[in-house]
Parts: structure tokens; sequence; C-alpha cells
């Protein structure tokens, strides 16, 4: 087996406040959305550089609470974005891991977590 892709699905509630956390604090774009009709629960994909997400309202594809681990570079620079825009519901410090990695966590409006973690060299 090659795995190409993983692609972590988290529960969401509000799609305001998915956009608002998602799309206009952490800077995701909207890949797609897809509803069975206009009152239809959304399923949709965002990305940041290659992360791929996808949010679902819909109740049986999962529930909140997940922990979701990126890998990431430029760090600090993407902290200093989000302590900028000064999201009222989040205020994430920046600390070095137990692992002796940098490490930025955010949760989201419905208890999913973020865990941004740079690898410190030597």
């Amino acid at each position: 087996m090659e795995v190409n892709q993983v692609i972590p699905v988290l529960r969401i509630f509000d799609y305001d406040k998915t956009i608002e956390f998602y799309i206009d604090w952490l800077e995701f774009k909207i890949d797609w959305e897809h509803r069975f009709h206009d009152n239809a629960p959304i399923y949709m994909q965002i990305s940041k550089g290659e992360m791929v997400l996808h949010l679902s309202e819909h109740h049986g594809d999962c529930t909140p609470g997940a922990k979701v681990f990126i890998h990431c570079k430029g760090l600090k620079e993407f902290h200093k974005m989000l302590k900028k825009k000064k999201y009222k519901y989040n205020n994430p410090g920046i600390e070095k891991a137990p692992w002796k990695d940098l490490c930025v966590e955010v949760c989201d409006p419905f208890r999913n977590k973020l865990v941004f973690n740079e690898k410190r060299k030597g």
C-alpha cells in the first residue's frame, strides 16, 4: 500500500462561525462546498498550502473534539499574523513543546484542536 494523502474530517455546527475561524482568522481557503438542498447540512473542503481539511455538519460523519497535528514551517510568522488579527475567541501562545519543537495550538468553535508544530533544528 502507498498512501498519497490523509484528509481529517472535523465536525462543525455553524457555517458563519466556521468561516470566521478557518477562513477569516486562520486564512484557509474554501475549495468546495456541498449541500443536498438549501436547508441541508454542509460538507466542505478547505485548504492552506498542502494542508486539506474536510468540515462537516452531518451528524453521522464524526464527533467534535478531534485533534489534528500539523507539521509546518514559518510558525513564528503565522503566530504573529494570528495575534495581529485579534480573534476574540482564541489568543494562542507559541510554546516550546516537551519534545523541543515550537507549537501553536488553537481550538475551533466546535472544540476541535489544531496543533501547528515546527521542528527545531539541533
